[in-house]
C-alpha cells in the first residue's frame, strides 16, 4: 500500500512538472511571436490607414455601415492580442478579412504597430 501511494505521488509530481513546463513555455511564447513595429507600420500604411486613418483614429474613408474602429481608443487597448488578431484575420462587417493577404507574422507585425497607437 505504501509503495502504491509513493508511485501515485511520483506520477502526480511528474505530470504536474510537465504541465507546469508547458504553461511556462506557453507564457514565454507570445514574446517569441511578437511582431516587428517597423514592418507593422509599413503594412498598416499600405493596408489599413485608408480606413483607420494615418494615426489609426478611425478617420479615414467612410463606407456605408459602421465607422472604422478608432485604434487609439481605450477600448482597443483593453482588447487582448488574440481578439485583435482574430479581427485582423476574419475582418468585420465593413473590414475585409486579411488572412488571405497577410501571413500570421505580418498580422502580428500590424498588431505590434497598432499597440503603439493606443498609447
Amino acid at each position: 500500500m505504501k509503495r502504491s501511494w509513493m508511485l501515485g505521488a511520483a506520477t502526480v509530481g511528474c505530470v504536474s512538472g510537465l504541465l507546469f513546463g508547458m504553461v511556462a513555455q506557453g507564457q514565454a511564447e507570445p514574446k517569441a511571436q511578437s511582431g516587428d513595429v517597423a514592418r507593422g507600420k509599413t503594412l498598416f500604411v499600405r493596408n489599413c490607414a485608408g480606413c483607420h486613418g494615418p494615426q489609426g483614429k478611425g478617420d479615414g474613408y467612410r463606407i456605408l455601415g459602421p465607422d472604422p474602429a478608432n485604434l487609439t481608443a481605450p477600448s482597443t487597448r483593453k482588447k487582448s492580442d488574440a481578439d485583435l488578431l482574430k479581427t485582423i484575420h476574419d475582418g468585420k462587417p465593413n473590414m475585409p478579412a486579411w488572412k488571405v493577404l497577410l501571413s500570421e507574422k505580418q498580422s502580428r507585425d500590424v498588431l505590434a504597430y497598432v499597440r503603439t497607437l493606443a498609447k
